[in-house]
């Protein structure tokens, strides 16, 4: 779960390391996102010389989640941290890659360029 005021690792190579959740789509009650979600997010730590500067406003998908994520076969999945990754307003990946493990129910919620990049699928 990931609330307003999360600070939430990047994985992708945007330039972007660190960032802010000040909103989460999808109602205007909606406290918490889950694995798959769109938040807006700030940029806190961002490497230099890349396309993501510090202060940015952007749009991230949430792809790792620590709470865990019950899956049809009646298993769970969870993941160590929470990681975003960030996209634009078709929803692609502003990046090229994708690192660590990613969820298959990624590709389920409309998001299989994001799948495709990952190193690993989970």
């Amino acid at each position: 779960m990931v609330q307003e005021r999360s600070m939430i690792k990047v994985a992708d190579n945007s330039g972007a390391r660190l960032v802010q959740v000040f909103r989460v789509l999808g109602g205007s009650r909606k406290r918490y996102a889950f694995l798959g979600d769109i938040v807006i997010a700030s940029v806190k730590v961002a490497e230099p010389r890349k396309q993501v500067k510090k202060k940015d406003i952007i749009k991230a998908v949430l792809v790792r989640c620590k709470a865990p994520i019950r899956r049809s076969d009646g298993s769970y999945i969870r993941f160590d941290e929470n990681a975003v990754v960030l996209i634009d307003e078709k929803k692609q990946p502003r990046s090229t890659r994708v690192f660590g493990p990613i969820p298959r129910e990624l590709k389920e919620r409309g998001y299989e360029s994001i799948v495709t990049m990952a190193e690993e699928i989970v």
